[in-house]
């Protein structure tokens, strides 16, 4: 088992279905290491099959922190994946390894590498406030609301995000300030050498791998997880955890808006479209080593550098 470099961080970074949690077990084997996911949607407890974790074998031979920390009706926040990550880090280098973050969100990668803006803490009756609103007057009418407030952020907000569309217009409501005027300021950031590999497959063979990996969840149970998930009178179709892709389609399917199999091609094109938002931020990542394939040998030998 080789030592890790001192101070160093590595960011393995890939759309999903790129083959991320493989290549940072085979790391981990080669090289002294903590396993620490970045990931959105493996945070939640009981949302194992759609989120394809890995299952109960792996997390027990290869440890990953930061998954299942909370229920689906919480709410976690970038500054808390922050807090976890960096906690996670300390413990990494208080043992001689390499912290190993390993995952598909960019959002937890930009805010943990270049810190975060000094933004508001949302509250549950603003959440609710907000959501009740797209509710009443629609989504488009408080996207319209934003392009008045704050139009730099509304160009970089899709017409369809209302999660950041409620929360762009809930800063301004709470704050006075607007989003971009806020984003301005950041604070944090990592203070120790990042290295990046990030796994990119061709795009036709992510595309395959979704679909392939989509049934495969229905084979293995993933309505059954659903329809428990359901059953708790806390979750709602607004929640961060049940608009995970594939979640909020079988969400509608057990609503019967739509039918099995609409179900299952929206939540395959979703998974794609995310895989797509995922590529091209990942491109704009011009340092670090590039990988089609998951070599392990050019992978240690560039950790090793």
């Amino acid at each position: 088992m080789l030592n890790p470099p001192s101070n160093t961080v590595l960011f393995l970074m890939g759309p999903t279905a790129s083959g991320k949690t493989d290549l940072a077990i085979k790391i981990s084997k080669k090289i002294n290491s903590r396993l620490i996911s970045v990931d959105s949607a493996l945070i939640y407890q009981g949302m194992n099959i759609g989120t394809a974790k890995p299952d109960t074998e792996t997390l027990k031979a290869h440890p990953h922190y930061l998954i299942d920390i909370c229920k689906p009706s919480d709410t976690y926040s970038a500054q808390d994946f922050v807090n976890d990550a960096t906690h996670q880090i300390e413990l990494a280098f208080s043992q001689n390894k390499l912290p190993i973050l390993v995952g598909g969100t960019s959002f937890y990668f930009n805010a943990l590498e270049h810190g975060l803006s000094d933004l508001p803490e949302s509250t549950p009756e603003s959440r609710e406030k907000y959501n009740q609103l797209v509710k009443e007057k629609g989504l488009d009418a408080l996207y319209q609301s934003l392009q008045k407030i704050d139009p730099i952020a509304a160009q970089r907000i899709h017409a369809n995000d209302s999660q950041r569309i409620t929360r762009a217009l809930e800063v301004f409501n709470i704050s006075g300030k607007t989003l971009t005027k806020l984003q301005g300021k950041k604070q944090g950031g990592l203070n120790c050498i990042i290295k990046k590999i990030i796994l990119m497959p061709d795009r036709s063979e992510l595309h395959q791998r979704i679909e392939t990996r989509f049934h495969l969840m229905m084979e293995q149970g993933f309505m059954d997880e659903v329809r428990v998930l359901k059953t708790n009178t806390a979750l709602h179709q607004d929640l961060p955890s049940i608009r995970c892709v594939g979640y909020r389609q079988a969400w509608q399917f057990l609503n019967n808006e739509i039918d099995e199999a609409e179900m299952i091609e929206r939540s395959i094109i979703a998974t794609r479209q995310l895989c797509k938002r995922q590529s091209t931020w990942l491109r704009s990542q011009t340092q670090g080593l590039k990988l089609k394939t998951a070599d392990i040998e050019k992978t240690v030998d560039f950790i090793q550098e």
